[in-house]
């Protein structure tokens, strides 16, 4: 088990041992299945596209639950990893059953869907394993998610663990919010169990509140300040001076313009530098056409050269 990095972190997983760091049912519930049925779609787009499995996912259940209690309804024979994120050692543990590692393996092996299989009671071997972690892998970067809901988890997901070392793996108790997804063919089906700690789940559906609720006023201010209009300006390099020569400049004095001056024309807003341009005329007007964005650092580098 990795050791809480504070403190603050120590004390918060305690009491949330001790009490439980939980929200009210049906808001974990919900986000639960918010998070679930988002994924659902793009799952058994993976499992048919990516994998290449005749096999449909659904969802059985999303409820509220503990995460000692993980492995509670899948008999002696199944597959588990967990996953860790940027703010939890256990973000997210996952387990397979023996029914839907047979799903998986019969299907991606060219076992006949129509024909039903027993379901693997013995310890999993090293392609089996191997397939759960492959399956693992896809369901935890779909419910990761991505910007400001996503879970931050750190994939890809450890290789899974079976037999007697999943059967003694210790998970730290907590609050926890359970999703099944179902692994079906026509005549045989299994389920995997995902099961997300509360404070996890929680600090992710803050997340979606609050783009929610400023969402639509980003849209509206983003929209406004891209109508707003600035002013440009467009300036050209001439020779380079000497203080000396710079202090002796009189009235009329005329200044000698670079030959690669018109190519190196900066534009500027608000006097901030934009893209470097060149200068030249079209008609009986003047034009600046970009040539790139300007970089700083390249810019500072060239002054440093003689010239």
């Amino acid at each position: 088990m990795t050791s809480p990095g504070s403190p603050e972190e120590a004390r918060s997983l305690i009491i949330e041992r001790l009490v439980g760091d939980s929200g009210d049912n049906s808001q974990v519930i919900g986000a639960g299945r918010s998070m679930a049925e988002r994924a659902l779609p793009l799952i058994n787009k993976r499992l048919a596209g990516e994998i290449g499995a005749p096999v449909t996912a659904d969802l059985q259940a999303v409820e509220v639950a503990r995460v000692a209690d993980a492995r509670s309804s899948v008999g002696e024979t199944f597959a588990m990893t967990v996953v860790a994120s940027s703010i939890s050692s256990d973000a997210m543990t996952m387990v397979m059953d023996g029914s839907a590692v047979t799903v998986m393996v019969c299907s991606l092996f060219g076992g006949d869907p129509d024909e039903s299989v027993s379901p693997i009671e013995r310890d999993l071997s090293e392609i089996e394993i191997e397939v759960a972690t492959l399956v693992f892998q896809e369901i935890a970067q779909i419910l990761n998610g991505t910007g400001r809901r996503s879970l931050d988890l750190r994939l890809p997901v450890p290789r899974a663990i079976a037999g007697l070392e999943a059967r003694r793996r210790v998970l730290r108790d907590g609050p926890a919010v359970r999703i099944i997804f179902g692994l079906s063919t026509p005549t045989d089906t299994g389920a995997v169990t995902v099961i997300i700690p509360q404070r996890v789940l929680l600090a992710r559906s803050s997340a979606d509140i609050e783009a929610g609720d400023v969402s639509e006023w980003h849209a509206h201010f983003s929209d406004e300040v891209m109508r707003s209009t600035i002013s440009l300006e467009a300036t050209m390099p001439l020779a380079r001076l000497t203080l000396g020569q710079l202090a002796g400049l009189r009235t009329g004095d005329v200044l000698e313009i670079e030959e690669t001056a018109q190519t190196h024309a900066k534009l500027l807003a608000r006097d901030k530098t934009l893209f470097v341009c060149e200068f030249g005329k079209l008609g009986n007007n003047y034009t600046v056409r970009v040539k790139h964005t300007y970089d700083a650092g390249q810019d500072f580098i060239d002054g440093l050269m003689p010239g």
